[in-house]
């Protein structure tokens, strides 16, 4: 009976110890990282996009997916996924041009980012125009003509670059919901960002 008892007492241990080990773990797991300070004028924004091109005598076509956008200023990092997550392509956005790296490793340079994107998506994003587009904007662009304003002077409807724009949904870094929709020789490409 006693080495019954003893052999009770050792599994109860050793599952005491267990569950220590694993909350140790899970405290670490859950400590947050310290923080770093962001760069003057940096943007990280994460959703979804959505892209959808008509045609006449075509079918519409449409992509959608994720999107993580760091902008430092200097420099553009932007990530796109499909909806289940993985890497569609990657854009770097430097003073010295645009760089796509596509999911199987190609890797395309233009000076545009705009045609990278077209060449990773097949559809048009104003990636160029969306570095001011993403933020709180009170003072209108070079080429931007406003249509509206809300009641805290932030610019909410405008037209640059051949895109309509709506903003909508805002928060201290900027609008939360970006429709977008530009039409041009018989083709309307609207264009749909969400910040989650």
């Amino acid at each position: 009976m006693s080495v019954f008892k003893d052999f009770a007492r050792r599994r109860a241990c050793a599952g005491l110890l267990l569950c220590a080990f694993v909350l140790g773990l899970a405290g670490c797991a859950t400590q947050a990282p310290p923080e770093q300070a962001a760069p003057e004028g940096s943007l990280l924004r994460v959703g979804r996009f959505a892209v959808k091109t008509e045609e006449l005598n075509r079918a519409p076509e449409a992509v959608q997916g994720g999107f993580v956008w760091r902008d430092t200023t200097a420099q553009l990092t932007l990530e796109l996924t499909n909806p289940f997550g993985s890497i569609l392509a990657r854009v770097l956005v430097t003073n010295n041009g645009a760089t796509l790296e596509r999911a199987n490793g190609e890797i395309i340079q233009t000076t545009s980012p705009d045609s990278l994107i077209d060449q990773a998506l097949g559809q048009s994003i104003p990636v160029q125009g969306l570095r001011s587009w993403l933020r709180v904007q009170k003072t209108p662009q070079t080429g931007m003509r406003v249509l509206e304003n809300d009641a805290q002077g932030r610019i909410v409807a405008f037209e640059q670059d051949g895109w309509q724009a709506r903003l909508s949904n805002f928060d201290a870094l900027g609008p939360r919901l970006i429709s977008l929709l530009r039409a041009q020789a018989g083709r309307n490409i609207s264009v749909r960002l969400v910040v989650d």
